[in-house]
């Protein structure tokens, strides 16, 4: 019987290629990147460079065509070696979805194209008083004649001030709450248009997190993505499918932080053996390569229902960046104990994963939330 579970060899050489590169041009900068609060530029440029960046691009537009797996092997491998670095393509796509659902092919033509040349394209939906609550955001985008006029500002923005392109979401209709947000791509370029100051945060410290601010920004209709007031709807299916690519990072951090505690147990000798050959260690490397397995086959499924949109795309989704996540934080907390003294020391990187780790169980929807969206579609499992 042929193996069902076994990638396709088109994707085993995507994998053998994306490592390869992760090792000799990104992995030797993420200690640097994450010790000085720094944008992973090498990451960017080696990235770029093999049209990894934006691979889920489709080759009309100048991308590679990528399908949801591909992009989520080529994240995974990046995450391996570096979170921050795996922020690239993720928020590329986080930032591009919405206009590749919703909008026409000549607003795909004319920013998916730049996109794939390496312009950055972020996601605006959190708030401050607007995060797992998105639909009581308070930025608003007013008529003005043919055009909008958009005001507010956005939190947690990922890759805030080096993206040339932003999805703003904004409320164009207050009194209809969710039903009155409405879509919108607004350019770096675009007066009005400012950043905070970089957030201080504990892990991913090579993506910049900032707060964007919108003060007047006049913006033609020919910005407007989809029809006034499906910007909710189209925010929620953008999450279906980019869910999937927290997972990955997730998995990623994962399974470097295994890797590393591996190889440190086989090295390290107390009582005249590798602490490998005590039961206790054992188990616990066992336990991580487990889940990280389990975690694996249920983000590649999650993948596998992206493409195709399934009917319980939203559980998979919401499912696979849950588990992937909490694996995550349990794999790379476990590493550091396997590695002791040494592991809470900046000497290794599981101490930076597990930093790394937390973040995947609280954006794009804390884990709290994706076990609500999961009972709530529990219907389309049955």
């Amino acid at each position: 019987m042929e193996n069902l579970f076994d990638l396709p060899e088109e994707y085993q050489a995507l994998r053998a290629s994306v490592r390869s590169l992760a090792d000799k041009k990104i992995q030797p900068f993420a200690h640097d990147v994450d010790a000085n609060s720094r944008y992973p530029q090498e990451a960017f440029e080696a990235l770029q460079g093999a049209g990894l960046a934006a691979a889920h691009v489709p080759t009309e537009y100048g991308g590679d065509g990528a399908d949801a797996l591909g992009v989520v092997i080529i994240i995974e491998e990046v995450a391996r070696v570096c979170a921050s670095s795996s922020l690239i393509p993720a928020v590329n796509k986080l930032g591009s979805v919405p206009l590749i659902l919703g909008g026409s092919p000549e607003q795909q033509k004319r920013w998916l194209t730049p996109l794939a040349q390496g312009k950055g394209f972020s996601y605006c939906l959190s708030e401050s008083e607007a995060g797992s609550d998105a639909a009581s955001m308070k930025t608003k985008a007013v008529r003005k004649g043919d055009g909008w006029v958009l005001n507010g500002s956005k939190k947690w923005i990922s890759n805030a001030g080096v993206s040339e392109f932003y999805t703003v979401l904004a409320s164009t209709e207050p009194e209809k709450g969710a039903k009155g947000i409405t879509a919108f791509i607004v350019e770096k370029s675009d007066p009005g248009l400012s950043f905070g100051a970089p957030e201080k945060k504990m892990g991913f410290k090579g993506s910049p997190t900032r707060e964007v601010y919108l003060d007047n920004v006049e913006i033609g209709d020919d910005r407007r993505i989809s029809e006034i007031g499906a910007g909710f709807s189209l925010a929620m299916k953008t999450l279906d499918h980019t869910r999937i690519t927290i997972a990955a990072q997730a998995l990623g951090i994962a399974q470097g932080a295994f890797e590393v505690a591996t190889k440190y147990a086989h090295e390290r000798k107390q009582f005249g053996k590798p602490i490998f050959d005590f039961q206790a260690v054992q188990f616990m490397l066992a336990d991580m390569a487990m889940e990280i397995a389990a975690a694996r086959q249920l983000t590649y499924a999650a993948a596998s229902k992206s493409e195709n949109s399934a009917s319980d795309l939203t559980f998979f989704s919401a499912a696979s960046k849950c588990y992937a996540t909490d694996v995550a934080m349990k794999v790379t907390t476990d590493a550091v104990q396997v590695l002791g003294g040494y592991g809470y020391v900046s000497d290794y990187p599981v101490e930076r994963m597990m930093r790394d780790a937390k973040l995947t169980q609280i954006y794009e929807g804390t884990n709290q939330v994706q076990r609500l969206v999961m009972a709530r579609n529990l219907n389309s499992l049955l």
